[in-house]
């Protein structure tokens, strides 16, 4: 967070005062794993297009108020996986959560972005589907009320949270419903059906 006078700042997409948010807004995003990207990165990938074109071929954009599944690689923790750039060092550096990367080509970069304690900004699913890309269903809180929120809501057996395939599972799921689509150039119609079968396929209901 920015200081001035030691008065704190919001962060983009931060109301000036953050109350509690109830308990269907938030969800876990996987164990907190910094993402120490430097903001210049930051900046001059958000303000490339050829890299912003690369990440939009790789959501599937719906109505304003739906999820936009990640249709590209996905990490353990069903988030997607967007390589930005190539860069040398450690294997995978360049490639960031692709909700990160939508977060902040919408509303800017984030400054120390989940960087280490519990009340660091982290952003979260009000969705609770991992692999959602839509900005607007994203909510800036910490790490610790993230996982509060997680632990709520988790045992609902409706939630994408009790996916029995896991968050990895679904996003993958709903992922290959899309691209098998695409591939048969169906109507958007029969897309969208395919999508709620791989939603419900999952879920403990549907075992019985």
């Amino acid at each position: 967070m920015s200081f001035v006078n030691d008065a704190p700042l919001p962060l983009p997409g931060m109301p000036d005062s953050v109350p509690a948010p109830p308990a269907f807004q938030m969800t876990l995003i996987g164990q907190p794993q910094p993402v120490r990207i430097p903001e210049r990165l930051w900046r001059s990938w958000l303000d490339d297009s050829a890299v912003v074109f690369r990440f939009q071929s790789k959501r599937y954009r719906r109505q304003h108020n739906q999820c936009w599944p990640w249709i590209g690689g996905v990490s353990s923790t069903g988030h997607g996986s967007f390589r930005a750039a190539s860069l040398p060092g450690p294997s995978r550096r360049g490639t960031v959560p692709a909700h990160l990367f939508a977060y902040q080509l919408e509303h800017g970069v984030i400054p120390r972005l989940g960087w280490s304690g519990t009340d660091d900004a982290v952003l979260c699913h009000q969705c609770d589907f991992a692999g959602c890309t839509n900005p607007t269903h994203m909510l800036l809180g910490t790490n610790r009320t993230n996982r509060s929120e997680y632990d709520l809501r988790r045992r609902n057996i409706s939630s994408p949270l009790a996916d029995v395939r896991g968050p990895a599972g679904r996003t993958r799921a709903i992922a290959d419903a899309i691209r098998t689509g695409i591939d048969r150039n169906e109507d958007l119609d029969s897309i969208e059906e395919s999508i709620r079968d791989a939603e419900q396929a999952g879920l403990p209901f549907t075992l019985w």
